[in-house]
């Protein structure tokens, strides 16, 4: 009997409140279930701002301050960013009042459930709703959200049970050469950085389905 083809392993390093993350996701999403790809999805932390505190910071004025835009460039980044997400099928909905958030708890959490549901469901607290990722009730309401123990995921945040072995994770994937994300790190060996668009991601697939093991 022919041996069935092994599932493509995906390690996607990534932050809750990266846009480009999440659409890079929902493209590469679209492009397995086109292909029909056998896939396994892990995710890794990263934090856009590890030095953000916990009251956050306005995300324009963010933007402003650590890479120099413009109130009209952040308009059309917002803009194209929304027609893109809606073309994957995800809601960004900006405003004025958004905030960056710390998501040091969030990927604690992440690390906890193991989960890919509660993933989506982060990016969409953020991007969708504009809740608050650093606070550790609006965590636990999200777990709760996905099925996950509610008590449980407070207590996570509580003690922080998880904090050394997050910090391992990310220290592990900048030692790799991670700066930036989105990072989809595909069978342990080949790496794709940013969102690529869903025929670029299928390209991609197609070659390493006829790569050698």
């Amino acid at each position: 009997m022919p041996q069935a083809t092994p599932a493509l392993r995906i390690d996607i390093v990534s932050d809750v409140v990266c846009p480009w993350c999440v659409i890079g996701y929902r493209q590469l999403a679209g492009a397995l279930a086109a292909s029909g790809t056998a896939h396994e999805i892990r995710w890794h932390p990263f934090e856009l701002n590890p030095g953000m505190p916990p009251e956050g910071q306005n995300l324009r004025e963010h933007l402003i301050e650590k890479y120099g835009t413009t109130p009209a460039q952040s308009e059309e980044s917002r803009a194209r960013i929304t027609e893109i997400g809606a073309e994957v099928g995800f809601a960004f909905r900006f405003a004025d009042d958004m905030r960056m958030h710390n998501t040091f708890n969030a990927h604690q959490l992440l690390h906890w459930a193991d989960q890919h549901a509660l993933q989506e469901a982060l990016f969409a607290a953020h991007f969708t709703d504009r809740r608050n990722l650093s606070d550790p009730a609006v965590l636990a309401d999200v777990a709760a959200s996905v099925g996950l123990d509610r008590a449980e995921a407070a207590a996570v945040l509580a003690d922080q049970r998880f904090a050394a072995a997050v910090r391992e994770a990310e220290g592990h994937w900048q030692a790799q050469g991670i700066q930036a994300v989105p990072a989809m790190i595909f069978n342990r060996r080949y790496l794709v950085s940013g969102a690529q668009g869903v025929d670029n991601y299928t390209r991609i697939l197609e070659q390493l389905a006829n790569m050698p093991d």
